[in-house]
């Protein structure tokens, strides 16, 4: 994307959450002067229930608001071959950011996580995401974005990964994990659509944009100090040629 292009969207994304940017200047103002929006992360038990390890590359679906970090956070994951960002939960007719920004398609910004089980299990991809990627107990919004688009949810692929789920929320509510009750919903059976290209790898390609740099990023190094033996500096890339 070309710097108007940049610009213009970073524009839409400010719209669609209700902020209304005067200028950059007062972008950059308003970031500066007001507590910080990113989630921090923190240490949760593994899951008791996790699925078999094996040799064969599985598929996670998860959502858990503005799907820039969510993305950007497992392409820097040890044993992810894949993380695409797209829509889940509605039909692929309105699978298009403008119409899912309305907040009336049923989606959620969701990614597409593709992964060697022989390296990282799924539930050990659940520690990650209720950790260090977003705040699991926000009902339909994620720091500064509102809506159902941007709800926390778990799109399971298999029977398998609900059961793992919805076993995992249940532990770390019992444990009182997190102050307040998780409100991340199992939502089996809703296909996955790809977002645009130019959603794709946009953390890594605009590692100072600011809304990447003060959302975004802080999750980034919620995954290096929480989990470094899962994290690695080289991300995978969606390859943007094929992504649709």
């Amino acid at each position: 994307m070309n710097k108007a292009s940049i610009a213009k969207l970073f524009f839409v994304r400010w719209m669609t959450r209700g902020a209304l940017v005067a200028s950059s200047l007062a972008v950059a103002l308003a970031l500066a002067h007001r507590p910080a929006i990113a989630e921090e992360g923190i240490v949760i038990p593994a899951p008791k229930l996790d699925m078999q390890r094996s040799a064969k590359l599985e598929t996670a679906v998860l959502a858990g608001g503005c799907f820039w970090g969510i993305q950007g956070v497992f392409q820097h994951v040890t044993g992810v071959v894949d993380a695409t960002s797209g829509y889940a939960g509605g039909s692929k007719a309105d699978a298009v950011y403008d119409i899912v920004g309305t907040g009336t398609t049923g989606h959620a910004e969701a990614v597409k996580i593709t992964f060697d089980p022989s390296k990282i299990s799924y539930g050990r991809l659940l520690q990650i995401y209720f950790s260090a990627s977003h705040d699991p107990t926000q009902l339909n919004r994620q720091g500064p974005d509102k809506g159902t688009q941007y709800r926390t949810a778990i799109f399971p692929t298999n029977d398998e990964q609900a059961s793992v789920a919805k076993a995992y929320i249940a532990q770390l509510d019992s444990a009182k994990v997190f102050e307040r009750p998780i409100v991340t919903k199992v939502e089996p059976g809703k296909a996955f659509f790809v977002a645009e290209d130019y959603h794709q790898n946009f953390l890594e390609l605009n590692p100072t944009y600011p809304y990447i740099a003060y959302v975004d990023m802080p999750k980034i190094e919620n995954l290096k100090r929480l989990f470094p033996g899962e994290y690695r500096q080289k991300p995978v890339l969606v390859k943007i040629s094929t992504a649709n």
